[in-house]
């Protein structure tokens, strides 16, 4: 099975998530570690705890998800994996980094597609293409578990927003409720802010869906 670790970095409170297995291999999802310390406390986690980084994944291309990037590039040469249409969101990363001062440069080493499946040994998960918070937005279902890595796509009683570059808040409703409530109701939501929820829950609670 999956054990999954969730940290909550940079200014836009952004969680990053480590997904391991027992084999001790892990996938780094999302990074957003700004600066050197948050970069210490995922390096530390992962060297602390045995494990071995074999994939580095965006569920999409905000800054505050790939503040992270280049620095899980360098330390465990791995690339990031996105969807194809999220390239050009991408391509706009360095632009917005020099506002933060940062250096960006990771370019995707492998792509996404609706119905693939990525494998951590003998742990899968499905992707599912869910735009609308971004055009090329993804997400990670780990069926065996009923565990999903939502990005910003659904939140505790909120959905993501939709007013950035390549949003559109019917595509965002649509993909909810035609890919993400399709999913069994006791499936976990590991979003990309906040706390986590269920499918269920936001079935009857969140007021953005009703």
């Amino acid at each position: 099975m999956i054990e999954v670790r969730k940290f909550t970095f940079n200014p836009f409170q952004e969680n990053t998530y480590v997904i391991a297995n027992e084999k001790k291999n892990c996938f780094i999802v999302d990074p957003g570690c700004y600066d050197r310390r948050e970069q210490a406390l995922l390096k530390q986690f992962i060297a602390s705890e045995g494990l071995k980084p074999v994939g580095l994944l965006n569920t999409h291309c905000h800054i505050d998800h790939v503040f992270g990037n280049k620095f899980a590039s360098e330390t465990y040469g791995l690339s990031p994996v996105i969807h194809p249409i999220e390239e050009a969101m991408l391509a706009a990363v360095p632009r917005v980094a020099e506002l933060y001062n940062l250096d960006y440069d990771p370019s995707p080493d492998a792509v996404f597609y609706e119905g693939d499946e990525i494998f951590l040994d003998d742990e899968k998960f499905e992707i599912l293409f869910t735009p609308g918070h971004s055009p090329g937005h993804i997400v990670l279902y780990h069926a065996a578990s009923k565990t999903l890595i939502a990005g910003d796509v659904l939140f505790r009683k909120s959905i993501g927003r939709t007013d950035l570059p390549g949003g559109d808040h019917d595509t965002l409703i649509e993909s909810i409720k035609e890919k993400v409530f399709a999913l069994p109701d006791d499936t976990k939501v590991y979003p990309g802010h906040m706390e986590e929820t269920e499918i269920g829950y936001e079935k009857k609670h969140n007021p953005f869906l009703a």
